[in-house]
């Protein structure tokens, strides 16, 4: 959908009304095309990220960012395009140049201090062309990087980094961790009312995947605002495509079996919006 929508619109919305905004991660086009169609299904917003990973995979950031600002335009909800834990700062450079509405900077293995520095350069650079920026705040010494189970997130030092930044959003850790594949992990909920009352941004939780429906709509009643979902919807789509193959063996036209995995991510991303959009 063509609108004037922001991120920080849509996030300031969502908190406001103690919903959830689902951000998707887009690793190939069909997961692109599956989101979407989830969202149009749930007549919700929705975000689709690209990472750094995905851009890899694809040999440069235009094919998969074009694309998929192109199912964003012509989808019948609103729709933003993001980039997710970007670390090098030309691919955000070129991301702003390609039109993503969008990014996540990601200096988190810096020390606190060139987190900051680094951040609030490319926030400045971003805000000046219109593109709203979302941080993380690594913990500091650690080994394992923010969203190892036992991470945790300082509120004084969140909102302190958020006020030296000027950042949109903050990632912060609160007790996931990223590519779990099965949904066991739990939040540390008092921590994130602390955090949501005292950092002026919306929060965003990473490593989503290994939360079950009752602590992902707890989380967000707790105060968190934006939902990164990436592993579980995956680990959806490869196990379509492989029913799909079992099913029929000799079977060699790849738009048989990938489209029951598009499927299966559109089917999955409309649920999960509706449980975000309703908390109480």
């Amino acid at each position: 959908m063509i609108t004037d929508v922001s991120l920080v619109a849509l996030l300031g919305a969502a908190r406001s009304d103690r919903r959830g905004l689902g951000a998707f991660n887009v690793v190939l086009l069909e997961h692109a095309e599956a989101i979407v169609a989830g969202a149009e299904r749930a007549a919700s917003p929705v975000v689709l990220q690209i990472s750094e990973n995905c851009i890899a995979y694809h040999g440069g950031l235009a094919p998969i960012t074009l694309a998929s600002l192109e199912i964003a335009r012509r989808s019948s909800v609103d729709v933003l395009v993001h980039l997710d834990h970007i670390e090098n700062p030309e691919l955000i450079y070129e991301g702003v140049e390609l039109g993503v509405h969008s990014v996540m900077f990601d200096a988190s293995k810096m020390s606190y201090g060139d987190n900051v520095t680094a951040t609030r350069e490319m926030a400045e650079y971003c805000h000046a062309r219109g593109v709203a920026i979302e941080a993380e705040l690594g913990e500091v010494g650690g080994k394992d990087g923010v969203h190892a189970p036992g991470a945790r997130t300082d509120p004084s030092e969140a909102a302190a980094f958020v006020a030296q930044t000027g950042v949109d959003a903050l990632a912060v850790a609160v007790g996931t961790s990223h590519a779990m594949q099965t949904r066991v992990a739990a939040v540390d909920h008092d921590l994130i009312r602390a955090l949501a009352g005292i950092v002026p941004v919306p929060l965003v939780l990473h490593g989503s995947s290994g939360l079950p429906d009752s602590e992902l709509r707890a989380a967000v009643s707790s105060g968190m605002t934006k939902v990164n979902i990436s592993t579980h919807l995956n680990g959806l789509f490869t196990k379509s495509i492989r029913q799909a193959l079992d099913e029929d063996p000799e079977g060699v036209d790849p738009r048989m079996y990938v489209r029951r995995g598009r499927d299966a991510i559109a089917l999955e991303t409309a649920r999960l919006l509706r449980l975000l959009a309703d908390t109480r």
